[in-house]
């Protein structure tokens, strides 16, 4: 028996079997001893490659040249091509890169379409698999409370209500028949959709442990298919209303079943608006969430306003200077904070009273956010104008002055810091927008420059003018670009994802995200703070 095809005999050269190849010929598919690599590249009758046999599978023969190796990859095509191939016409003027650097490329596409799925997209289909499971518990006790309750009124009328009884129960069944359907269907969807997510991911991994190109570039993302959610069913269930017995007229005074009825909401990028008292001149310039369900906001008056989402002012405070707030957030604890440009000071609301937390000579306090650590960030302006900084400030103490590059130029535009939004990413990053340099620079947790980001071309009109910045449990980016009317989503590195310009945003200014990443919208003129669920 040859040796080579037993399973147990380690891999041999195949050339004069050595054992333990470390060379391998990816045209050939044969494995090479490095003393036999110099004897087998001499048959000139094809081409050959060999490399070490960790990287086998790396290479693929051109389609269009059979006796060609593909070293080059054609981004307009998209395709594997060989060095014949790109000299012709066909590619005359496109872009080209190496095999390995597409490779890489397509892996790290491979790689996010993964994470995306496994810590985002899967989760929320397990979520609503769980949440269709108690609904339909809960909801099936009712119906059950209903047959009870219709048989207790049953007995009183002992046997001259049997017939209407058993319709009626009948009726019920029926409709309990016709819902359980309903829940059953959607059952079997979302498990189908689970199942075909796991495939996916089993995939996407098998792709990001092969080096075999051509499974690797047949790949094709479903990432867009899988965040269409099922809707959401909203049942109204039937009740029991029954009237005082009266013998004569038992088939109408028996009662009745309400109709059963349900509805589907679709959920993608479900919005909710919630006007505000900020209109025209006194315009809405931020929002920060108190909790999922309410809301403070701050405008072109002296009034910090605290909404529902039912639009019902919840509470109202007026700044103690009787000054317009630049800003608001709200600390970690859950307290109100304000910024007074004017007085240069920083304001918190504790027990109903507004205390100076922050006292500024030579500078002015204009954006602020609050941090992970308890910590506040504040964007001031110099009062000469001429200068602008970042300062993290723990209680009164300043700890941190971020103002500088690494070149000693200035990281954010002087004269213009009203307009500089800020926020601290779940990675630590400090986030600002810079509306008059028409960028977001975006520096770690030691002041040092990460990148910036200059907005989308391809997919804008108007230049870009980033105001509200926000972040998500992900760590991405969110951006008002108020010229645009949109926001820009960005991944913690600074990559575009996607752009949101759905429900006519009008204006957006300032930006919040609150614990279940919906987004909250501030729309500078018409005074409506829009909740956008599911952006991404």
């Amino acid at each position: 028996m040859d040796p080579r095809l037993s399973a147990q005999d380690v891999l041999r050269c195949q050339l004069c079997e050595t054992p333990g190849p470390l060379m391998y010929c990816d045209v050939c598919h044969i494995h090479l001893c490095k003393a036999c690599v110099g004897e087998h590249i001499l048959d000139q009758s094809t081409e050959h490659k060999v490399v070490q046999f960790g990287n086998r599978g790396t290479t693929t023969k051109c389609k269009k040249h059979s006796s060609k190796i593909c070293e080059l990859y054609c981004e307009q095509c998209d395709n594997p091509i060989c060095v014949q191939c790109a000299s012709s016409e066909e590619h005359q003027g496109h872009k080209f890169v190496d095999m390995m650097t597409a490779l890489e490329n397509r892996q790290k596409v491979i790689e996010g379409d993964l994470e995306e799925l496994e810590t985002a997209i899967y989760s929320k289909y397990q979520e609503f698999a769980f949440n269709i499971t108690v609904q339909k518990n809960d909801q099936n006790e009712n119906f059950q409370t209903l047959t009870i309750a219709i048989e207790k009124h049953g007995e009183d009328l002992h046997r001259e209500v049997d017939i209407v009884i058993e319709k009626l129960k009948s009726d019920l069944t029926e409709m309990e028949s016709e819902y359980l359907a309903v829940y059953y269907k959607l059952e079997a969807e979302i498990t189908h959709m689970i199942t075909e997510i796991k495939k996916s991911i089993a995939h996407q991994k098998k792709l990001l442990r092969s080096n075999d190109v051509t499974l690797v570039f047949a790949y094709k993302s479903r990432n867009d298919e899988f965040k269409r959610l099922p809707p959401k069913l909203t049942v109204t269930l039937p009740s029991f209303s029954p009237p005082k017995i009266n013998k004569e007229q038992i088939n109408e005074q028996f009662g009745s079943l309400s109709a059963l009825s349900i509805e589907t909401e679709d959920q993608d990028n479900s919005i909710t608006a919630i006007k505000t008292e900020y209109v025209q001149s006194n315009e809405l310039r931020s929002v920060s969430c108190l909790s999922d369900d309410q809301i403070w906001t701050c405008g072109g008056d002296k009034t910090v306003r605290l909404y529902n989402l039912q639009g019902e002012l919840v509470k109202s405070v007026e700044t103690m200077s009787g000054n317009i707030p630049q800003d608001i957030t709200v600390s970690k604890s859950g307290e109100l904070v304000y910024t007074d440009c004017e007085e240069s000071t920083v304001n918190i609301l504790k027990k109903k009273k507004i205390q100076k937390i922050i006292k500024l000579r030579e500078w002015r306090p204009n954006n602020v956010c609050s941090t992970s650590t308890g910590n506040l960030l504040v964007v001031m302006e110099s009062n000469d104008l001429k200068q602008t900084k970042v300062v993290r400030f723990s209680g009164s103490k300043e700890k941190q002055s971020i103002q500088y590059n690494d070149n000693g130029q200035p990281l954010f535009s002087p004269g213009y810091s009203r307009k500089l939004y800020i926020s601290e990413n779940n990675n630590l990053d400090i986030c600002v927008t810079d509306y008059k340099a028409r960028a977001v620079v975006v520096v770690n947790q030691a002041g040092k420059l990460r990148f910036t980001y200059t907005g989308s071309s391809s997919t804008t009109l108007e230049s870009f003018g980033p105001l509200g910045i926000a972040t998500d449990s992900q760590s991405r980016i969110l951006i008002a670009d108020c010229n645009n009317w949109c926001i820009h989503i960005l991944d913690r590195d600074g990559q575009f994802l996607s752009l949101y310009d759905n429900h006519n945003l009008d204006e957006p200014c300032g930006l919040s995200v609150d614990n279940k990443d919906n987004l909250f919208v501030a729309e500078r003129c018409t005074g409506v703070v829009k909740r956008i669920q599911n952006i991404i």
